[in-house]
């Protein structure tokens, strides 16, 4: 059963890899950001006081100029910065995603409300290459179902 799991897990973090890929090589704003960068952000955000886990976003997307090298820069620009995470999937779905059943955990909700603008989900389909950014309150919107659940691991 833990091998089961662990290659279910590996599966999905291979997809959610390739969905980065795809939406950088799209050229449409999307960066990986480096373990670096990603650090930058997270003290930026907190210096504003805003709640942001690293593992709560995967990709992120500027709306001008910023060396996310830099720091002081981050914080300058914060405001050019939206943090996304990766919903990603092979299934045959139709391009605004109908029927797409996915999870959301409580750190990405959180991230979601403390940001609110500056954070997004972007679903991408790995198999047509489509995507679509959406907002918390989009998908809460279109949702036709919520299923809360517990995940645990031995």
């Amino acid at each position: 059963m833990k091998d089961a799991l662990v290659a279910e897990f590996q599966s999905g973090h291979k997809t959610a890899n390739a969905a980065a890929d795809i939406l950088v090589a799209k050229k449409s704003g999307f960066i990986i950001p480096s373990g670096k960068q990603r650090q930058n952000l997270l003290v930026a955000f907190a210096k504003k006081g805003k709640v942001v886990y690293g593992k709560a976003f995967d990709v992120i997307k500027l709306s001008g100029s910023v060396d996310l090298d830099d720091l002081a820069e981050v914080e300058r620009h914060l405001a050019r910065i939206t943090v996304f995470e990766i919903k990603s999937t092979r299934r045959r779905l139709r391009s605004d995603f109908s029927g797409y059943f996915f999870g959301l955990t409580a750190a990405e909700v959180l991230v979601a409300q403390s940001l609110k603008r500056q954070f997004g989900f972007v679903l991408v389909n790995t198999g047509s290459r489509e995507h679509v950014e959406m907002s918390l309150s989009d998908i809460f919107a279109r949702a036709k179902g919520i299923y809360p659940t517990w995940s645990i691991c031995f």
